[in-house]
């Protein structure tokens, strides 16, 4: 049995449908991501999982314990969000011990608790001073250490970086989960932030329009998305008009060959898909397989390596790449010079049907 189950979950508001028919499980211990793009439905998931915002129809089951029904108070779980929502009047000790006294633990308890907590949060020293007096990251581990102090079997995170300034955020989300997996605690995340999610899930639950279209280890969804939508949101990818034959797929005048065929037709209008990373340019001439000429239409300095802009079949067919900077020097590649590439058969991946417009 599943740590919590979460079985054809639908949530409306008036004539909108937020949830539409959800289920999912989760294992004991686990670190979930929920993420999608703003109003797809995961904070809605996430605040009927509380019990905040309850279903209009679908159970949930916490530990074996059908809780579709009870009031937040009393569910099993701890909630993070992006407002840190601390109390401004009490201080860092009070905040953490809020849930404790609430629960009428003995106050030698609650203060070694407290104390152990901060510990973990890395704010020992921190507990006389009062939230104003400490920064947004320094805020947000408390905010944490609050949540965690009656031990609840279920961490909730709505978006609890997402207030943060990046270097901070970054440096968070690697103690977050190091705390996550040193606890055991299952956790639920929400996020919109694909590099949060790909960095700490165990497992990532893409939702778009109210239901869920992937589920996956990061790797899987990173590396074999499910739809043109997951494709686009997570991370960069090149989306290519071709047209299946015989042989492979063809993409303008080149016969590419392919891994992964599908239940594709001869003749067939497919979207062909590679990441800018696959695009490989070392080694590779003219007339190897799965080889393109392509003319250097613009190339965008990024720090570590260059994202190039590619022109196939004269400006017909546009293809993004990233080039390192060794690349870069060791091949003397320039904007309006000529380059071929090729496009390893499995990384391309195939959708059905001409590519769609993309929103920028």
């Amino acid at each position: 049995m599943s740590y919590l189950e979460v079985e054809n979950l639908t949530k409306k508001f008036g004539d909108f449908t937020a949830l539409d028919n959800v289920s999912l499980t989760v294992e004991e211990s686990e670190f979930v991501c929920f993420l999608g793009p703003s109003g797809c439905g995961k904070t809605t998931l996430l605040r009927a999982i509380a019990g905040l915002d309850i279903q209009s129809a679908g159970t949930v089951r916490q530990a074996g314990k059908d809780i579709s029904d009870l009031p937040p108070s009393e569910r099993d779980f701890g909630i993070v969000f992006q407002s840190y929502a601390l109390f401004p009047n009490l201080t860092v000790n009070k905040n953490v011990a809020y849930g404790l006294e609430n629960r009428k633990t003995p106050k030698d308890q609650i203060t070694a608790r407290v104390a152990e907590l901060l510990g973990l949060v890395g704010l020992p020293d921190q507990g006389a001073k009062y939230p104003a007096q400490l920064s947004g990251g320094q805020q947000q581990r408390v905010a944490l250490a609050r949540a965690l102090a009656t031990s609840p079997g279920l961490l909730l995170l709505d978006e609890p970086l997402s207030a943060l300034d990046a270097k901070v955020r970054a440096h968070l989300r690697h103690e977050i989960k190091d705390l996550q997996e040193k606890l055991g605690v299952t956790t639920i995340m929400v996020t919109h932030d694909q590099e949060e999610a790909l960095t700490m899930a165990d497992r990532i639950v893409v939702m778009n329009h109210g239901v869920i279209d992937q589920v996956g280890s990061p790797q899987e969804i990173y590396g074999q998305p499910a739809t043109p939508f997951i494709a686009d949101f997570v991370g960069t990818m090149n989306f290519l008009s071709g047209r299946m034959t015989a042989a492979g797929v063809k993409l303008g005048d080149v016969e590419l060959a392919v891994e992964a065929r599908g239940e594709f037709s001869n003749s067939d209008d497919v979207t062909i898909c590679i990441r800018p990373e696959d695009v490989a340019t070392r080694g590779v001439k003219p007339g190897d397989a799965n080889a393109v000429e392509v003319g250097i239409e613009e190339l965008e300095f990024l720090g570590s390596f260059y994202r190039a802009t590619l022109a196939i079949d004269g400006g017909a067919a546009r293809l993004t790449a990233d080039f390192s900077i060794n690349l870069m020097r060791d091949l003397d590649l320039t904007e309006g010079g000529r380059v071929a590439v090729a496009l390893p058969a499995d990384h391309l991946i195939l959708y059905a049907g001409a590519p769609e417009a993309r929103e920028i």
